[in-house]
């Protein structure tokens, strides 16, 4: 079956749809891009989402198109889904923005052009894998702490090193550091280290992504009388102290992580947090 692309405005086939060489998302990297997650035509944390997109497109200075509403961008994705026949199912939806052709490193204008596009996931809601998950600390380069760093731009090269690095040594993933030598986040989402009664996750003024999962747990864990949530910047030292780590991201939700290096850790707290964050997207969207 066919599937379609949503391309400034435009439903348009996958095999006859194309971008110009000139694009300067590809010769670049003057771009970004948003991920969600749609279940049965609702967009989860859409309000989230859509706030941080058009948050990250006034810091990369783009001209945001007038009609670039949350109800028109929520009717076309809608739209994109259905016709891609998929209203009824669970669906990874990527929004790419880019600044559009003309000019070198100065641009001749901030007007944008963007694609929607889909992929089908395997389950409704969040769930929790209970496979071995170990990651490693990745040192060969750094993450700049700083605004830009926290914004989902076409500028991962930290990320997509790292990913390589994990898959030849056969790693699951990597933690993230910055030129502070404080840990960030891992290659596709943040992190959070439980230690007793409490739960630190970096702050964005490290340099974390800002992470719409992220937002939705501080919310969730800030109303908690079992744990004490703290934004504080973390060690690599702390790691290893460490009674549990999990990540999160808009896809996946919660992934525990099971080893680094010699500790091994439990997903007590990764597990209590699934349901509750099922329960708040069902919440949002009813």
């Amino acid at each position: 079956m066919s599937m379609n692309v949503f391309i400034n405005g435009e439903i348009q086939s996958v095999e006859s749809s194309s971008l110009k060489l000139t694009n300067r998302g590809y010769n670049y990297g003057d771009g970004l891009f948003e991920t969600l997650r749609v279940i049965n035509s609702k967009i989860m944390f859409w309000e989230a989402h859509y706030f941080r997109l058009m948050s990250s497109m006034r810091i990369l200075r783009m001209k945001i198109p007038m009609d670039f509403s949350p109800e028109y961008l929520e009717e076309k994705i809608v739209e994109l889904v259905k016709a891609n026949h998929l209203e009824k199912a669970s669906v990874r939806v990527k929004i790419n923005i880019h600044r559009n052709e003309g000019g070198y490193y100065t641009p001749e204008d901030n007007s944008v052009g963007y694609v929607i596009s889909t992929k089908e996931l395997e389950t409704a809601f969040f769930t929790l894998k209970e496979e071995p998950y170990e990651v490693e600390l990745f040192k060969d380069h750094y993450v700049q702490s700083g605004m830009l760093s926290t914004i989902k731009s076409n500028n991962k090269l930290v990320n997509i090193l790292a990913g390589v690095y994990a898959k030849e040594n056969d790693f699951d993933n990597c933690f993230l550091i910055n030129e502070k030598k404080s840990v960030l986040e891992v290659t596709n989402g943040n992190i959070f280290v439980v230690k007793g009664e409490e739960i630190k996750t970096p702050p964005l003024s490290d340099g974390c992504l800002n992470g719409i999962i992220r937002k939705q747990l501080i919310e969730i864990l800030g109303k908690s009388e079992d744990y004490t949530l703290k934004e504080e910047s973390i060690s690599p030292f702390e790691l290893q102290k460490a009674d549990e780590i999990f990540y999160t991201n808009a896809i996946q939700g919660v992934q525990s992580i099971t080893k680094y290096r010699k500790k091994t850790y439990a997903n007590t707290v990764a597990k209590s947090l699934v349901g509750k964050l099922n329960a708040k997207a069902r919440l949002v969207d009813v």
